[in-house]
């Protein structure tokens, strides 16, 4: 079955263009759904603005939603994208985005963050990494706010912040202390991530402050809605 979740964007910017119309997102992490197989589970989806993905997938997978939606993805690299198999077959999707770096999706400023330690050769967490990452990010945002004050992030990670929607079953899937720091700093107003088995939590949706954070592990359908209008 396929999880949806709805967030009210509080930015009507990204909107202006569309109507009003929510901008629709399937977002998918470390395994296949195999829903998604089948057309007939895509028509009942309907129509979407673009894939986001939160690591551990296949390349190939990637490019099979991608032509499969006719839609643009965008996506993160997991703790497994790396090396070997996955390097060879990455031409199959497109680049991943650039960790640490705001990125543009369809309107929506974007903060992606890979997962820290995917270019060692055990792709051991790191955390003084997720601190670089998360600083370069932070100042970006900053200096963005500055023309656009109180733009809304979008955050796609592989991993999720510490204590918000992370597993203490063992250590490998504990959160980053870094990404708690940025989600209470910036309140973004929604996290999506992976890497944590669904099971292993009392639910895929969680929340710290004004921030819903989701793990969109298999497949979520994601739709923004554009805020209320003031009476």
């Amino acid at each position: 079955m396929i999880r949806r979740l709805s967030v009210a964007w509080p930015d009507r910017r990204p909107f202006a263009s569309r109507g009003g119309a929510p901008i629709r997102l399937l977002a998918v992490s470390d395994s296949v759904d195999p829903a998604l197989g089948y057309e007939v589970n895509r028509e009942g989806i309907g129509a979407i603005d673009g894939i986001v993905g939160c690591g551990d997938l296949e390349p190939s997978y990637l490019g099979f939603l991608a032509d499969a939606f006719h839609v643009p993805v965008a996506y993160v690299r997991g703790n497994h994208d790396r090396g070997g198999h996955w390097k060879e077959t990455a031409r199959d999707a497109p680049r991943p985005l650039p960790s640490g770096r705001l990125a543009e999706i369809g309107g929506l400023t974007v903060a992606p963050f890979d997962w820290p330690g995917v270019d060692s050769s055990l792709a051991l967490r790191d955390e003084r990494r997720a601190w670089r990452d998360v600083l370069r990010v932070a100042w970006a945002i900053v200096v963005r706010r500055l023309r656009r004050p109180a733009e809304p992030i979008l955050v796609l990670s592989h991993a999720p912040p510490r204590g918000v929607g992370d597993s203490e079953a063992d250590p490998y899937h504990v959160g980053y202390r870094a990404y708690r720091w940025l989600l209470v700093r910036f309140r973004p107003p929604l996290w999506l991530h992976g890497h944590v088995t669904p099971a292993s939590v009392r639910d895929w949706r969680d929340a710290l402050e004004s921030t819903t954070v989701a793990n969109v592990t298999g497949a979520v359908v994601v739709e923004l809605t554009p805020p209320a209008r003031a009476d």
